[in-house]
């Protein structure tokens, strides 16, 4: 039977089948959830839309849903970070309708949307969000359908929870970014080590001995500054928060406004799910040659627009994912259009950390197909205890043990007489 799918070029397959089973190898905690969802097929029949960048970890995921009983269609949440070899692979070897093609443009990637909709929804697993907002302003006779559904990441449950706060959600949605074994993994060595990539690939600089400045300190700009750090590069954070910044600044980095750090900064990267972190008036600042670059997960965190109105001309692609504007005589190099660069520009976050991260989005379907009419529309956390099942399972892949409590030691916790 043909799939219907839109990908760029189903002969890619082949290859993207080797590079899915490539990273299959690191993903042991999934695998082990793959293996039991096989046997009792707690998603069968289940018609699950997910909207998540389409990666070789992604593919993985679908194929643990699929295990489970899942009926799929997937499409993906970014423009720019679709791997076009595994999505022809799902389509070829796995029978999953995949609608994402790198580069698409906006009405292709909302046509998407469309596809993953006309699917009628049980469960959506989102990345960002869009999923779930289009649901609710563009296709609302199919939220009576809908059971639940399961957020990725940081700037889908910022929406959501606002979604909420205003009474607009109208199903129960998982906020998978707030596991442990998500945001402080994922988020912090994932983010930090892809987006180095990415700025790396794109431009083959040295790191050593340039400044870098980091927008944000959450977990996602933590590992970008930790990893720039530790490549050699001296790290300027910028903040809003003082808890953050006190933060940031005890961690050893130097701390300032923006508008500050714009004058001194060779490479600036955002990762805050805010709009123009780097504005117009940054641009007017910047030294010849900086290089800007966002990890946030839409490209609204550097104001594109300000800077198209301020440039001399139209920008020069000089490298694949490298367009140079000309701002007052001086050069700015925007990296990625904008868009993630860790998966513009390079293949995202190793399969291992995302290996945690897509244990939560399984066991979260899983969870909230069981919980879900107990649940008012809001946003929930996974419970701890899923949580910390992840991160045993993770350590045991790992072949690392660790401590229990010993009888003595349990009652003394659970105690309040003993002390000095």
């Amino acid at each position: 039977m043909a799939i219907e799918h839109d990908v760029k070029d189903i002969g890619l397959a082949e290859g993207g089948r080797y590079r899915i089973n490539w990273a299959e190898h690191e993903m042991s905690v999934l695998r082990a959830i793959r293996e039991r969802f096989e046997k009792e097929k707690p998603l069968k029949g289940v018609r699950v839309s997910a909207c998540l960048h389409v990666t070789t970890e992604t593919a993985n995921l679908m194929k643990t849903l699929q295990a489970g009983g899942a009926d799929i269609v997937l499409v993906a949440s970014n423009p720019l970070s679709t791997q076009d070899d595994v999505a022809a692979s799902l389509v070829a070897h796995d029978e999953i309708p995949v609608y994402a093609i790198k580069g698409e443009d906006k009405k292709t990637y909302f046509d998407h949307l469309k596809a993953a909709l006309d699917h009628r929804p049980q469960i959506t697993m989102d990345d960002g969000c869009d999923l779930v907002s289009e649901l609710h302003k563009n296709r609302r006779e199919l939220l009576d359908g809908v059971v639940a559904g399961t957020e990725e990441t940081t700037t889908g449950v910022i929406r959501l929870r606002a979604m909420a706060k205003d009474g607009a959600l109208k199903f129960p949605v998982l906020a998978v970014n707030d596991s442990n074994t998500k945001h402080l993994f994922d988020n912090r060595y994932g983010t930090g080590q892809s987006t180095i990539d990415g700025i790396v690939r794109a431009t083959n600089i040295l790191l050593a001995g340039r400044t870098v400045v980091v927008a944000g300190y959450g977990w996602c700009s933590r590992g970008i500054a930790s990893r720039a750090h530790g490549m050699g590069a001296n790290v300027i954070v910028t903040e809003i928060d003082p808890l953050r910044a006190l933060e940031a600044v005890m961690d050893g980095f130097r701390v300032m406004p923006m508008t500050e750090a714009a004058a001194v900064g060779d490479i600036f990267v955002t990762a805050t799910g805010d709009i123009n972190v780097i504005d117009s008036h940054h641009f007017e600042r910047m030294k010849h040659g900086a290089i800007v670059a966002n990890s946030g997960h839409f490209n609204v965190e550097i104001n594109l627009e300000g800077l198209r109105g301020m440039s001399a001309g139209e920008p020069r692609l000089v490298r694949p994912f490298v367009e140079e504007y000309i701002v007052g005589g001086k050069a700015v190099y925007v990296l990625g259009e904008g868009r993630l660069i860790n998966l513009a520009a390079a293949e995202g976050h190793p399969a291992s950390v995302m290996d945690m991260s897509f244990a939560n989005q399984a066991l979260a379907a899983e969870y909230m197909l069981q919980h879900a009419g107990d649940l008012a529309p809001d946003v929930y956390t996974i419970p701890q205890e899923v949580d910390q099942e992840i991160a045993r399972l993770k350590l045991e892949s790992m072949g690392v043990r660790i401590d229990t409590l010993t009888p003595q030691q349990q009652a003394y916790l659970n105690q309040w007489e003993e002390g000095t």
